[in-house]
């Protein structure tokens, strides 16, 4: 009998793919209703992203499981906290030369990131850069590389993966209707996926540089 190959479609178990499934669906309609025109407006941005953030990272632990989710990602190395700065900045840079050359080709981008911004409202920056750093930021490398990619790895090639990973972590954004937005996500999900595609080993790495990034971009180094 010829013996199954690891990433036919056969392979990924039911119950796996049943939680995996609902995952992404309930990830989607939360950033939905974050996102969307018809619901945005009536919803606190933060409160409702605070919670997405907490739910997701319980999916995760739970349907992740032992296999996915281990204690070790969580063990902080000072070698692993350099190289999250690192990607950090290495990613700021990125949408620093990105904010400057979007402005030379796209006559709206300036308003479309204006409106990204005011989603800060009347937060103290404090509060928004300490739930970014220890909440947000966290979670979402928790959710959608720590569970989505890392039990997509398990299934399908890796580059597979991240491929599903970063089209899945992108389309959420969608219903902002915020092109910048969709493309700074993209850009994000291609580099941090891309990053645990080449090195699973550093989640914790990729982790810290998710939460970094996001305090200095809404914080500490707008653009």
């Amino acid at each position: 009998m010829k013996a199954e190959t690891p990433y036919t479609p056969a392979s990924l178990k039911r119950r796996d793919k049943s939680k995996l499934v609902l995952s992404l669906l309930v990830a989607a309609v939360l950033w939905f209703i974050m996102f969307s025109p018809m619901t945005a407006p009536h919803v606190n941005f933060w409160v409702c992203m605070t919670i997405s953030a907490c739910t997701l990272t319980c999916f995760a632990l739970v349907f992740g499981g032992r296999n996915n989710i281990q204690i070790s990602d969580f063990k902080i190395q000072n070698s692993t906290i350099l190289m999250g700065f690192a990607i950090a900045a290495l990613l700021w840079g990125v949408f620093y030369v990105g904010n400057i050359v979007s402005q030379l080709l796209f006559s709206f981008s300036r308003a479309q990131v204006n409106l990204i911004y005011n989603m800060k409202g009347d937060l103290s920056p404090t509060l928004l850069a300490m739930l970014l750093l220890l909440v947000i930021g966290p979670a979402e490398e928790i959710f959608w590389r720590g569970y989505v990619q890392r039990t997509l790895s398990k299934y399908r090639p890796p580059f597979i993966a991240f491929l599903l990973t970063t089209a899945c972590y992108t389309a959420v954004h969608l219903p902002s209707g915020n092109f910048m937005l969709i493309m700074a996500a993209l850009v994000c999900g291609i580099v941090w996926g891309g990053l645990y595609w080449l090195m699973p080993s550093q989640l914790k790495a990729i982790i810290i540089s998710h939460a970094l990034w996001d305090a200095a971009a809404f914080v500490w180094l707008p653009f």
